[in-house]
């Protein structure tokens, strides 16, 4: 049921684009995955989700394990039925929730024990625990259970997450083996090491050697300079198997998502477009704009003339910042829906342009066009 094809790769980087097959369906790649936590990415249906071709979504196992709970999901039908989303799903471990939302109390090899950062109960998780509600919530891609790095951190630091991470990973899949629907759920493994290159290699070689059928790459976007994602991704676009599909964990910032393709990855996912939505931050052909800033007031133009989503089409600079200021809640949806689609056409043309042999000018382009300078609120 799973498989994963490349179907054309550009000569003078890493770039790849790739059909990966699953129970859902078909997913071109390179792509971004919108992050559905809570069931829902925040204020879109699924058809509109569909509208933006969306292929595949997230849901988080820590945030759906506490609510709705994995009997009602069970009862449900899984996640598919339970939120009406006929397409792929990708879900996290719930390891990197644990290490930054709950309260932590102790981790050993055997298992974390914390505190809901909902209401204070006590949680024991673990690999075995993560496969399980994987398992209930039925999606087309699980995640095995890691310890998350904090950056910055000592040499010793990243070494203990990275053994825990690779005996983690051999429990998850072992476990999964025995209990989840293999023929309708694959397993992917997490390589972390921080930014440190020694143990990077060494988590990859690691992961690789349990084997799975695809690999993420844990631990970057979490406070490292842009420069330190990019050389990290260098050392390991040359050790990742080129068969399996590699997936860049929370990165969602346009130039990382572009700079990534270029070193080889295929999957991306991040909060940030819906985030960054909800607070009038936009993301456009040329950069960020801050649409509450008092110069679009009496801007009467599209937000994006080359974007090609439902909020752009129909909807002017001055409604949208009209919106954000009085804090309705369609200013948020607006926003949101153009980010999305926004960052989702940006895997879409930078697949395009790999399967035509001229990514390396696509690259060229958008770096040279997407200014990193937002207007300031005014």
């Amino acid at each position: 049921m799973f498989e994963f094809n490349i179907i054309a790769e550009c000569s003078r980087t890493g770039a790849r684009a790739g059909e990966l097959t699953t129970p859902h369906g078909i997913i071109n790649t390179p792509v971004f995955m919108p992050v559905g936590t809570l069931a829902t990415v925040k204020s879109m249906s699924s058809r509109e989700l569909e509208e933006i071709n969306s292929q595949i979504i997230l849901g988080n196992t820590y945030h759906l394990y506490l609510r709705p709970g994995s009997e009602i999901i069970s009862k449900a039908g899984g996640l598919h039925k339970f939120m009406n989303w006929s397409r792929p799903i990708l879900t996290d471990s719930g390891g990197f929730q644990v290490f930054s939302l709950a309260k932590l109390q102790k981790i050993t090899d055997e298992n974390v024990i914390c505190r809901s950062h909902i209401d204070g109960s006590l949680l024991i998780m673990s690999p075995e625990w993560s496969m399980d509600m994987q398992r209930v919530l039925a999606s087309d891609i699980a995640m095995c259970f890691d310890q998350c790095s904090e950056l910055p951190a000592t040499h010793e630091k990243l070494e203990e997450a990275l053994n825990r991470t690779t005996l983690w990973a051999e429990r998850s899949k072992e476990y999964f083996l025995s209990h989840n629907d293999v023929n309708n759920q694959a397993l992917f493994g997490i390589i972390q090491g921080g930014t440190c290159d020694d143990l990077r290699e060494r988590s990859a070689h690691e992961i690789i050697n349990i084997g799975f059928p695809g690999y993420a790459i844990g631990g970057l976007s979490v406070g490292e300079s842009h420069e330190a994602m990019y050389h990290t991704l260098d050392i390991l676009n040359n050790i990742m198997p080129p068969n399996k599909p590699r997936y860049l964990m929370g990165v969602g910032y346009p130039l990382n998502i572009i700079e990534g393709i270029a070193r080889g990855v295929d999957m991306f996912d991040c909060v940030m477009p819906t985030r960054n939505g909800r607070n009038g931050t936009l993301f456009i052909s040329s950069g960020r704009v801050n649409i509450k800033n008092k110069n679009n007031a009496e801007d009467f133009t599209s937000l994006d003339p080359e974007c090609d989503c439902y909020t752009c089409r129909n909807f002017t600079r001055a409604y949208l910042r009209h919106l954000s200021m009085c804090g309705e809640i369609l200013g948020a949806r607006l926003c949101s829906w153009h980010n999305l689609r926004f960052t989702v056409r940006i895997a879409e043309q930078a697949r395009e342009a790999i399967i035509a042999g001229k990514f390396p000018e696509f690259l060229e382009r958008f770096n040279a066009k997407f200014h990193d300078n937002p207007q300031t609120q005014n």
